[in-house]
């Protein structure tokens, strides 16, 4: 799924509780919730609220060691414009980003100062009580066009919109030593840009994909259609993933395995403002896209642990 596991389990618990009240003689904490939860609904829309408290706890560090984490910056990204980041690959939890961008533990303020980062996640997310103000103090917000246009002209400098480009289906070919990117026909991240006049800035996480094991299925079986039906109902492919246990790393589990994760952020590509770009613009520019991301691949590849022989693959 698209959006961060963080938290995911004890919000879980906590909305079960909420209802659970409403059953008992302290009704009105869930009661008092359920109204802030309608007035401040539209937050997801209007750039989410992000807390410093929440991105420098110190737990956060924990996960950048436990793998570890790095965020290796390749130039200046100045703050007097905004951008529009797109990560990849998607992997099975997008760890590298959510440490790097939701969080301080790699310091993201001090190497990009000035730079207030959105990060966009699927607007189903919000729909879960809890959950989805765990997401916007940790300075999420939704990726439908209606926040992001509202996030990239509230201020022509200074915001910095992080989206994984290749979406939930890029789970299906995750998976240690692979690099497929589904990335071909994802266009909707340019005509932003565009729209905007923001920079375009191509990162990659490598061994993002090597954390985790990933059962793969031929693109013809019923399994993989499975996957796809589901896909289009719920907005993200399930799919079968393990890791090590809890305990050894030598056993099966869901725990995810420790190896290491290095998020690159290449070179911004100056995108001109465009209020109504056409196709020929945004073939243009996703062009010049694509061309730097895999420049920026080949250029960190071997120093991050990978094969002089992997190259990308674009879908």
């Amino acid at each position: 799924m698209t959006g961060p596991i963080f938290g995911f389990g004890g919000c879980t618990f906590c909305t079960l509780l909420l209802f659970l009240l409403l059953l008992t003689s302290l009704w009105p904490i869930s009661l008092l919730y359920f109204t802030w939860l309608y007035l401040d609904w539209d937050m997801r829309n209007q750039g989410g609220r992000c807390s410093t408290w929440m991105r420098k706890r110190t737990i956060w560090k924990y996960l950048r060691d436990y793998f570890p984490i790095k965020l290796v910056k390749t130039t200046e990204l100045p703050p007097d414009r905004n951008y529009v980041l797109g990560v990849h690959p998607h992997g099975i939890m997008c760890i590298g980003y959510n440490c790097n961008f939701c969080t301080e533990s790699n310091a993201f303020s001090q190497q990009f100062p000035g730079l207030q980062p959105f990060i966009a996640t699927l607007a189903g997310l919000f729909r879960l009580p809890i959950y989805r103000d765990f997401l916007i103090f940790s300075g999420f917000c939704s990726v439908d066009r209606q926040n992001l246009d509202y996030v990239l002209s509230e201020n022509p400098s200074g915001k910095l919109v992080v989206i994984i480009v290749g979406g939930a289906r890029e789970m299906l070919y995750s998976g240690p030593g692979q690099h497929c990117l589904n990335l071909l026909n994802r266009k909707g991240f340019v005509r932003l840009a565009l729209r905007h006049g923001a920079s375009l800035v191509p990162i990659y996480s490598f061994g993002e994909n090597d954390i985790f094991n990933v059962k793969t299925f031929p693109a013809e079986s019923w399994q993989y259609r499975c996957q796809m039906t589901l896909k289009k109902l719920v907005g993200y492919a399930p799919c079968i993933f393990f890791g090590q246990s809890f305990f050894s790393a030598k056993s099966w589990g869901l725990m995810p395995f420790r190896r290491p994760i290095t998020t690159v952020v290449g070179r911004p590509i100056d995108v001109p403002q465009v209020l109504h770009p056409t196709e020929k613009d945004v073939d243009h520019y996703h062009t010049l896209y694509l061309k730097a991301l895999d420049r920026l691949f080949e250029e960190h590849k071997e120093s991050c642990g990978v094969p002089a022989d992997a190259h990308l693959t674009f879908l």
